[in-house]
């Protein structure tokens, strides 16, 4: 069960060491976190805990972030849950690509923490956060 005011996010990566990192940095700015490690999992984790975001890698081990999104969008959340991708993948087609899967934003690793959490606030309607003159 959610705090009363916290938002929910879920992140769908692969890599423990980042999505350990994420986690520190979501959490140190107020938002409770969840993960998952696979695409089948995070569907099932968005159907039964329903978050107010979800952060996709696109390298998953059992489907692409691409098919995750498209069932997101399809089977459970036609356009009411925020989806923000978060990979490694670069490529202006890689970018086009999430976005015709359902996407609402698209940033690439290595990423910069102050712009990834202005996004996840716009994402969530929420007011610009405070951050620091060192970036993090």
């Amino acid at each position: 069960m959610r705090a009363r005011g916290c938002r929910q996010i879920l992140i769908v990566e692969d890599d423990p060491k980042q999505a350990k990192l994420l986690r520190t940095r979501l959490a140190s700015a107020g938002y409770e976190v969840r993960e998952e490690g696979s695409g089948s999992r995070a569907l099932s984790s968005v159907a039964d805990e329903q978050p107010d975001l979800v952060i996709l890698d696109l390298g998953l081990p059992d489907m692409n972030g691409y098919e995750v999104c498209r069932k997101l969008r399809q089977d459970l959340h036609p356009w009411t849950m925020p989806i923000l991708m978060l990979t490694g993948w670069d490529k202006p087609v890689d970018q086009l690509r999430g976005f015709a899967h359902g996407a609402d934003a698209y940033i690439t690793k290595p990423y910069d923490a102050p712009e990834l959490l202005k996004t996840i606030a716009f994402l969530l309607g929420e007011p610009e956060p405070e951050l620091s003159r060192h970036g993090d």
